[in-house]
């Protein structure tokens, strides 16, 4: 055999060795691996759990890293280390989305699973309050205007922001940087009450206007309380009135014997507040698939099926049962089409 033969040969022999290798790496996963939102980690364990009473498969493995850790670990490449699917409490962005496509996942299958409030909280037995969005801004920003200036923020009590609210103590329980409750709230509330002030409006860099719309105070006030929000309940139940908690309407839900929720610009956070988004924090709720998995993972395409089925996301299924804002019937039916067809998300 010649030179170029034995090259030849010797290549084909490490590709089949490297074919063996990651098919050996595919079968030593037998369990659907999910990461990320702490807001849709009990929706999705909850289909886990109902999934793995078939017997056909094992439950898969919810692990609950905050949205944007979620995506970092869905997007650094395809291949059973890494994740197949992600929860997000917001959309993915154009920039993760271009991070998944530079690391070979070019193929992502978008679920919205419905709709979600993002509750401000407090103990219940505290006085209820209605809080305006410019409120929220005032209590929680690094900066805030100061006989027309940008200062850094001097309020300590919410009655020095409004003679109307209780001589409360600021103190907010809320999502660190990593989460999509953290950035739903950035864009939902503090962006919309910042824009109230003619001194926001005044910055003309559109870059600068934004930071000083999003960045939240370091002095205390704002407690950053993990990803986990069964903490915050815990805390708040067991603290003194007047200190605040923000996480998913679920957990208000879950713990109306220990919480309340106060309102937003006179509108309670309910179920039906939500549905019909006159809540103005309301927001929808996604599961990303990595279609490049399914058929190597097992069980992935029977999961996906009992998550989009009636009894689950329907209205009066499970996941309702669980706190989750159903989705109308016709968006339903569009969801489980695109996610039974596995149609690729377009950005």
């Amino acid at each position: 055999m010649n030179t170029k033969a034995l090259l030849v040969a010797g290549m084909t022999a490490v590709a089949a060795l490297a074919a063996s290798d990651a098919a050996l790496a595919q079968a030593a996963r037998d369990q659907i691996r999910v990461v990320g939102s702490s807001t849709v980690y009990p929706f999705t364990t909850t289909v886990a759990e109902r999934f793995s009473q078939t017997g056909s498969f094992k439950a898969p493995i919810v692990e609950s890293t905050g949205t944007g850790g979620g995506m970092k670990l869905f997007c650094g490449g395809v291949g059973t280390q890494h994740p197949d699917m992600t929860n997000a409490s917001r959309r993915i962005t154009k920039s993760e989305f271009e991070q998944c496509a530079a690391n070979g996942v070019k193929d992502i299958v978008e679920m919205k699973v419905g709709y979600d409030g993002i509750a401000i909280t407090l103990k219940k037995g505290s006085t209820h309050v209605d809080l305006k969005r410019e409120e929220l801004w005032l209590a929680l920003a690094a900066k805030v205007p100061v006989n027309g200036q940008l200062v850094d923020n001097p309020y300590k009590t919410w009655k020095q922001i409004n003679a109307s609210l209780p001589d409360w103590k600021i103190e907010v329980m809320g999502p660190p940087p990593t989460s999509g409750t953290r950035d739903a709230f950035v864009e939902m509330v503090l962006d919309v009450g910042c824009k109230k002030f003619p001194e926001i409006a005044a910055i003309a860099d559109s870059k600068a206007r934004s930071a000083a719309c999003g960045k939240i105070r370091e002095d205390g006030a704002y407690i950053e309380a993990g990803e986990n929000d069964n903490l915050i309940v815990q805390r708040l139940a067991s603290g003194q009135a007047g200190v605040m908690g923000i996480f998913g309407f679920s957990f208000l839900e879950e713990n109306e014997d220990k919480l309340i929720g106060a309102k937003v610009e006179g509108k309670a956070p309910t179920f039906e507040t939500i549905a019909d988004s006159s809540y103005p924090v309301a927001r929808p709720l996604f599961v990303y698939i990595k279609k490049a998995h399914v058929g190597v993972v097992p069980g992935m395409k029977e999961y996906l099926a009992e998550y989009v089925s009636d009894r689950a996301m329907g209205e009066g299924g499970y996941l309702e049962k669980k706190g989750l804002v159903a989705m109308p019937k016709a968006e339903l039916q569009k969801v489980r089409s695109e996610v039974t067809g596995l149609v690729n998300l377009a950005m």
